[in-house]
Protein backbone atom coordinates (compact mmCIF):
# COMPACT_ATOMS: atom_id res chain seq x y z
CA UNK A 1 0.00 0.00 0.00
CA UNK A 2 2.81 2.64 -0.68
CA UNK A 3 1.12 4.59 -2.54
CA UNK A 4 -2.45 3.99 -2.75
CA UNK A 5 -4.83 5.78 -0.14
CA UNK A 6 -5.57 3.89 3.40
CA UNK A 7 -9.08 4.41 4.25
CA UNK A 8 -9.42 4.55 8.38
CA UNK A 9 -12.59 3.68 10.22
CA UNK A 10 -12.96 4.72 13.64
CA UNK A 11 -14.42 2.97 16.72
CA UNK A 12 -15.12 5.14 19.35
CA UNK A 13 -13.82 8.73 19.74
CA UNK A 14 -13.32 9.83 23.02
CA UNK A 15 -10.90 12.67 23.76
CA UNK A 16 -7.63 11.25 22.94
CA UNK A 17 -9.19 10.17 19.08
CA UNK A 18 -10.89 13.83 19.01
CA UNK A 19 -7.55 16.05 19.82
CA UNK A 20 -4.44 13.27 18.39
CA UNK A 21 -5.88 10.13 16.12
CA UNK A 22 -8.05 12.13 13.98
CA UNK A 23 -6.56 15.49 13.30
CA UNK A 24 -3.19 13.18 13.11
CA UNK A 25 -4.52 11.15 10.65
CA UNK A 26 -6.28 13.76 8.29
CA UNK A 27 -3.17 15.87 8.19
CA UNK A 28 -1.63 13.42 6.23
CA UNK A 29 -1.34 12.92 2.36
CA UNK A 30 -3.32 9.83 1.27
CA UNK A 31 -5.39 9.03 4.35
CA UNK A 32 -9.20 9.78 4.27
CA UNK A 33 -11.21 8.82 7.77
CA UNK A 34 -14.38 7.27 5.76
CA UNK A 35 -16.63 6.76 8.68
CA UNK A 36 -16.77 6.81 12.61
CA UNK A 37 -18.22 4.96 15.52
CA UNK A 38 -19.28 6.57 18.89
CA UNK A 39 -21.23 5.08 21.90
CA UNK A 40 -24.47 6.38 20.35
CA UNK A 41 -25.67 7.45 16.67
CA UNK A 42 -25.91 11.56 17.94
CA UNK A 43 -22.29 11.60 19.14
CA UNK A 44 -21.16 9.56 16.18
CA UNK A 45 -22.84 12.48 14.14
CA UNK A 46 -21.43 15.19 16.21
CA UNK A 47 -17.83 13.59 15.93
CA UNK A 48 -18.72 13.26 12.09
CA UNK A 49 -19.73 16.99 11.79
CA UNK A 50 -16.81 18.45 13.69
CA UNK A 51 -14.37 16.88 11.19
CA UNK A 52 -16.21 16.25 7.98
CA UNK A 53 -16.39 12.53 8.00
CA UNK A 54 -19.15 11.14 5.98
CA UNK A 55 -20.00 8.13 7.17
CA UNK A 56 -21.61 6.76 10.82
CA UNK A 57 -22.28 3.40 11.79
CA UNK A 58 -25.07 1.86 14.18
CA UNK A 59 -22.63 -0.63 15.83
CA UNK A 60 -18.70 -1.08 15.93
CA UNK A 61 -18.70 -4.49 14.11
CA UNK A 62 -20.07 -2.48 10.75
CA UNK A 63 -17.02 -0.80 10.87
CA UNK A 64 -14.64 -3.57 10.81
CA UNK A 65 -17.14 -5.03 7.98
CA UNK A 66 -17.12 -2.16 5.80
CA UNK A 67 -15.21 -3.32 2.70
CA UNK A 68 -14.26 0.34 2.52
CA UNK A 69 -11.96 0.09 5.39
CA UNK A 70 -8.28 -0.83 5.23
CA UNK A 71 -7.38 0.15 8.43
CA UNK A 72 -9.46 0.62 11.85
CA UNK A 73 -8.47 2.83 15.07
CA UNK A 74 -9.92 1.40 18.33
CA UNK A 75 -10.38 4.44 21.13
CA UNK A 76 -12.42 3.35 23.07
CA UNK A 77 -12.34 2.26 26.90
CA UNK A 78 -10.33 -0.91 27.63
CA UNK A 79 -13.06 -3.02 27.24
CA UNK A 80 -13.51 -3.27 23.66
CA UNK A 81 -10.06 -3.05 22.63
CA UNK A 82 -9.64 -7.33 22.55
CA UNK A 83 -12.70 -8.17 20.84
CA UNK A 84 -12.52 -4.94 18.17
CA UNK A 85 -8.69 -5.36 17.52
CA UNK A 86 -9.18 -9.44 17.08
CA UNK A 87 -12.19 -8.73 14.22
CA UNK A 88 -10.14 -6.15 12.79
CA UNK A 89 -7.02 -8.23 12.21
CA UNK A 90 -9.50 -11.50 11.40
CA UNK A 91 -10.80 -9.26 8.51
CA UNK A 92 -7.49 -8.13 7.49
CA UNK A 93 -7.54 -4.54 8.37
CA UNK A 94 -4.48 -2.69 10.26
CA UNK A 95 -5.14 -1.58 13.82
CA UNK A 96 -4.24 0.76 15.98
CA UNK A 97 -5.74 0.38 19.91
CA UNK A 98 -5.95 2.98 22.10
CA UNK A 99 -4.32 2.57 25.67
CA UNK A 100 -4.35 0.61 27.80
CA UNK A 101 -3.85 -2.39 25.61
CA UNK A 102 -6.62 -4.44 27.24
CA UNK A 103 -8.63 -5.58 30.16
CA UNK A 104 -5.65 -7.89 31.44
CA UNK A 105 -2.84 -10.01 30.39
CA UNK A 106 -4.94 -13.15 28.84
CA UNK A 107 -6.66 -10.60 26.13
CA UNK A 108 -3.80 -9.23 25.60
CA UNK A 109 -1.92 -12.68 24.87
CA UNK A 110 -5.05 -13.08 22.23
CA UNK A 111 -4.42 -10.11 20.57
CA UNK A 112 -0.30 -11.06 20.40
CA UNK A 113 -1.18 -14.23 19.06
CA UNK A 114 -3.54 -13.12 15.73
CA UNK A 115 -0.71 -10.37 15.32
CA UNK A 116 1.83 -12.77 14.93
CA UNK A 117 -0.31 -14.67 12.88
CA UNK A 118 -1.21 -11.99 10.44
CA UNK A 119 2.38 -10.21 9.78
CA UNK A 120 1.27 -8.39 6.86
CA UNK A 121 -0.84 -6.37 8.61
CA UNK A 122 0.02 -3.50 11.04
CA UNK A 123 -0.96 -3.69 14.88
CA UNK A 124 0.19 -1.05 16.93
CA UNK A 125 -0.93 0.38 20.62
CA UNK A 126 -1.06 4.00 21.29
CA UNK A 127 2.12 4.68 23.16
CA UNK A 128 2.69 5.86 26.80
CA UNK A 129 3.82 9.51 26.03
CA UNK A 130 4.58 11.87 28.83
CA UNK A 131 8.32 10.70 28.82
CA UNK A 132 8.61 10.65 24.55
CA UNK A 133 10.93 13.69 24.21
CA UNK A 134 13.52 12.75 27.27
CA UNK A 135 13.50 8.70 26.46
CA UNK A 136 16.37 8.98 23.55
CA UNK A 137 18.28 10.98 26.28
CA UNK A 138 18.03 8.88 29.25
CA UNK A 139 19.03 5.41 27.32
CA UNK A 140 21.92 7.35 26.17
CA UNK A 141 23.13 8.66 29.73
CA UNK A 142 22.41 5.02 30.85
CA UNK A 143 24.32 3.90 27.85
CA UNK A 144 27.59 6.00 28.23
CA UNK A 145 27.67 5.37 32.12
CA UNK A 146 26.41 8.67 33.34
CA UNK A 147 24.77 6.52 36.25
CA UNK A 148 27.28 4.02 36.56
CA UNK A 149 25.30 0.89 37.62
CA UNK A 150 21.82 1.71 37.76
CA UNK A 151 20.44 0.47 41.34
CA UNK A 152 16.90 2.00 41.96
CA UNK A 153 14.26 3.43 40.22
CA UNK A 154 11.62 5.46 41.93
CA UNK A 155 7.85 6.98 40.40
CA UNK A 156 5.34 8.72 41.94
CA UNK A 157 2.46 9.55 40.15
CA UNK A 158 -0.53 11.49 41.69
CA UNK A 159 -0.68 14.92 43.84
CA UNK A 160 -4.13 15.43 43.86
CA UNK A 161 -6.36 14.93 46.71
CA UNK A 162 -9.27 12.47 46.97
CA UNK A 163 -12.65 13.39 45.53
CA UNK A 164 -15.31 11.73 47.19
CA UNK A 165 -17.83 13.29 46.08
CA UNK A 166 -17.56 12.20 41.47
CA UNK A 167 -19.67 9.35 40.40
CA UNK A 168 -18.12 6.72 39.03
CA UNK A 169 -16.17 6.82 35.56
CA UNK A 170 -14.47 4.73 33.32
CA UNK A 171 -11.04 4.42 35.10
CA UNK A 172 -13.17 3.20 38.37
CA UNK A 173 -14.93 0.71 36.51
CA UNK A 174 -13.53 -2.40 36.58
CA UNK A 175 -16.39 -3.62 33.68
CA UNK A 176 -14.79 -0.98 31.44
CA UNK A 177 -11.19 -0.79 32.58
CA UNK A 178 -10.25 -3.94 33.94
CA UNK A 179 -7.61 -4.67 35.86
CA UNK A 180 -6.21 -1.27 34.89
CA UNK A 181 -4.91 0.94 37.51
CA UNK A 182 -5.24 4.85 36.71
CA UNK A 183 -1.60 5.66 35.21
CA UNK A 184 0.67 2.63 36.57
CA UNK A 185 0.74 0.71 33.18
CA UNK A 186 1.77 4.05 31.27
CA UNK A 187 4.46 4.85 33.56
CA UNK A 188 5.57 1.28 33.72
CA UNK A 189 5.57 1.48 29.69
CA UNK A 190 7.96 4.39 29.96
CA UNK A 191 10.44 3.02 32.60
CA UNK A 192 10.99 -0.06 30.45
CA UNK A 193 12.12 1.94 27.88
CA UNK A 194 15.10 3.23 29.97
CA UNK A 195 15.68 0.16 32.16
CA UNK A 196 13.62 -2.59 30.97
CA UNK A 197 10.96 -4.94 32.76
CA UNK A 198 10.47 -6.49 36.15
CA UNK A 199 11.09 -10.11 37.13
CA UNK A 200 9.48 -9.96 40.79
CA UNK A 201 6.74 -7.45 42.45
CA UNK A 202 4.80 -7.25 45.00
CA UNK A 203 1.82 -4.94 45.47
CA UNK A 204 -0.44 -3.35 48.28
CA UNK A 205 -3.54 -1.00 47.14
CA UNK A 206 -6.70 1.03 48.57
CA UNK A 207 -9.57 1.66 47.75
CA UNK A 208 -10.90 5.19 50.23
CA UNK A 209 -14.54 5.60 48.55
CA UNK A 210 -16.37 2.30 48.22
CA UNK A 211 -19.42 2.82 46.09
CA UNK A 212 -20.07 5.70 43.85
CA UNK A 213 -22.88 6.39 41.30
CA UNK A 214 -23.09 5.52 38.17
CA UNK A 215 -24.75 7.59 35.22
CA UNK A 216 -27.90 6.15 35.95
CA UNK A 217 -27.33 7.41 40.03
CA UNK A 218 -26.97 3.81 40.68
CA UNK A 219 -24.75 3.17 43.79
CA UNK A 220 -21.99 0.94 42.63
CA UNK A 221 -18.97 -0.69 44.60
CA UNK A 222 -15.59 0.80 43.63
CA UNK A 223 -13.32 -2.13 42.50
CA UNK A 224 -10.25 -0.29 41.24
CA UNK A 225 -7.58 1.38 44.06
CA UNK A 226 -7.44 5.31 44.45
CA UNK A 227 -3.89 4.60 46.35
CA UNK A 228 -1.15 1.73 45.15
CA UNK A 229 2.29 0.96 46.25
CA UNK A 230 4.51 -1.36 44.12
CA UNK A 231 7.80 -2.84 45.08
CA UNK A 232 9.58 -4.95 42.21
CA UNK A 233 13.15 -6.46 41.49
CA UNK A 234 13.69 -5.30 37.47
CA UNK A 235 15.93 -7.83 35.45
CA UNK A 236 19.09 -4.98 35.14
CA UNK A 237 19.25 -5.56 38.79
CA UNK A 238 17.59 -2.59 40.41
CA UNK A 239 14.71 -2.26 42.71
CA UNK A 240 11.60 -0.41 41.93
CA UNK A 241 9.53 1.24 44.10
CA UNK A 242 6.28 3.12 42.13
CA UNK A 243 3.07 4.78 44.27
CA UNK A 244 0.29 5.70 41.82
CA UNK A 245 -2.35 7.62 43.36
CA UNK A 246 -5.24 9.91 43.61
CA UNK A 247 -4.85 10.89 47.21
CA UNK A 248 -1.92 12.14 47.68
CA UNK A 249 -2.78 16.01 47.65
CA UNK A 250 -0.16 18.78 47.04
CA UNK A 251 2.50 16.38 46.45
CA UNK A 252 4.16 18.06 43.34
CA UNK A 253 3.68 16.97 40.01
CA UNK A 254 4.64 13.30 39.01
CA UNK A 255 8.34 12.11 38.21
CA UNK A 256 10.67 9.18 37.82
CA UNK A 257 14.01 9.10 39.45
CA UNK A 258 16.79 6.75 37.97
CA UNK A 259 19.71 5.93 40.85
CA UNK A 260 22.85 4.70 39.83
CA UNK A 261 26.20 4.25 41.62
CA UNK A 262 27.56 7.39 40.09
CA UNK A 263 24.54 9.79 39.11
CA UNK A 264 21.08 10.29 39.29
CA UNK A 265 18.48 11.52 36.64
CA UNK A 266 15.20 13.17 37.62
CA UNK A 267 12.39 13.27 35.15
CA UNK A 268 9.50 15.60 36.00
CA UNK A 269 7.20 18.44 33.97
CA UNK A 270 8.65 17.14 30.63
CA UNK A 271 12.09 18.06 31.58
CA UNK A 272 15.06 15.93 33.28
CA UNK A 273 17.30 16.60 35.44
CA UNK A 274 20.72 14.89 36.48
CA UNK A 275 23.71 15.60 38.40
CA UNK A 276 26.54 12.82 39.35
CA UNK A 277 28.42 12.06 42.32
CA UNK A 278 30.86 15.23 42.91
CA UNK A 279 28.09 17.41 42.26
CA UNK A 280 25.56 19.34 44.63
CA UNK A 281 22.59 19.29 43.38
CA UNK A 282 20.48 18.37 40.07
CA UNK A 283 20.81 20.21 37.30
CA UNK A 284 18.39 20.59 34.09
CA UNK A 285 19.95 18.24 31.42
CA UNK A 286 19.78 19.84 27.65
CA UNK A 287 17.29 17.75 25.34
CA UNK A 288 19.70 17.72 21.99
CA UNK A 289 17.35 18.38 19.09
CA UNK A 290 18.73 14.93 17.41
CA UNK A 291 17.42 12.79 19.90
CA UNK A 292 14.19 14.88 21.23
CA UNK A 293 11.26 13.12 20.91
CA UNK A 294 7.37 14.06 20.21
CA UNK A 295 3.72 12.15 18.95
CA UNK A 296 4.16 11.27 15.81
CA UNK A 297 1.30 7.94 16.53
CA UNK A 298 -0.30 8.19 13.39
CA UNK A 299 2.75 8.98 11.18
CA UNK A 300 4.29 5.82 12.37
CA UNK A 301 0.79 3.71 12.17
CA UNK A 302 0.60 4.94 8.26
CA UNK A 303 4.66 4.63 7.73
CA UNK A 304 4.18 0.99 8.97
CA UNK A 305 1.41 0.28 6.64
CA UNK A 306 3.53 1.43 3.78
CA UNK A 307 6.36 -0.17 4.33
CA UNK A 308 8.38 2.67 5.45
CA UNK A 309 9.19 2.01 9.03
CA UNK A 310 7.87 -0.62 12.06
CA UNK A 311 6.37 -0.29 14.91
CA UNK A 312 8.19 1.05 18.11
CA UNK A 313 5.74 3.14 19.47
CA UNK A 314 4.39 0.55 20.72
CA UNK A 315 4.07 -2.97 19.84
CA UNK A 316 2.01 -6.00 20.40
CA UNK A 317 5.15 -7.42 21.87
CA UNK A 318 5.83 -4.31 24.77
CA UNK A 319 1.96 -4.54 24.96
CA UNK A 320 2.22 -7.73 26.51
CA UNK A 321 4.74 -6.84 28.87
CA UNK A 322 2.65 -3.95 31.02
CA UNK A 323 -0.30 -5.96 30.96
CA UNK A 324 1.72 -8.91 32.21
CA UNK A 325 3.13 -6.67 35.01
CA UNK A 326 -0.33 -4.65 35.15
CA UNK A 327 -2.09 -8.59 35.88
CA UNK A 328 0.79 -9.17 38.20
CA UNK A 329 -0.10 -6.34 40.48
CA UNK A 330 -3.40 -6.98 40.51
CA UNK A 331 -2.98 -10.78 41.90
CA UNK A 332 -0.46 -9.62 44.29
CA UNK A 333 -2.88 -7.19 46.00
CA UNK A 334 -5.12 -9.81 46.35
CA UNK A 335 -2.90 -12.50 47.51
CA UNK A 336 -0.49 -10.46 49.38
CA UNK A 337 2.78 -12.36 47.87
CA UNK A 338 5.03 -11.64 45.61
CA UNK A 339 4.41 -12.27 41.52
CA UNK A 340 6.93 -13.18 39.48
CA UNK A 341 7.27 -12.11 35.74
CA UNK A 342 6.93 -12.98 33.02
CA UNK A 343 3.30 -14.32 34.29
CA UNK A 344 2.52 -18.27 33.80
CA UNK A 345 -0.80 -18.54 31.80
Amino acid sequence: MASEKIRVGIIGAGRNTKSRHIPGLQAIEGVEIIGVCNRSRESSQRVADEFGISKIYDNWQNVIKDSDTDAIVIGTWPYLHCRATVAALMANKHVMCEARMAMNAREAHMMRLLARQKTHLTAQIVPSPMTLRVDNTIKRLIAEGYLGDVLAVEVRAGGSFLDSDSPLQWRQDLDFSGMNIMSMGIWYEALMRWVGEATRIVAMGKTFVKMRPDTDGIMRPVRIPEHIDIIGELACGAQLHMQVSAVTGLAGAPEALIFGSQGTVRFSGNSLFGGQREDNELQEIDIPSAEEGGWRVEEEFVNAIRGKETITHTDFETGVKYMEFTEAVTRSMASGAAVSLPLQM
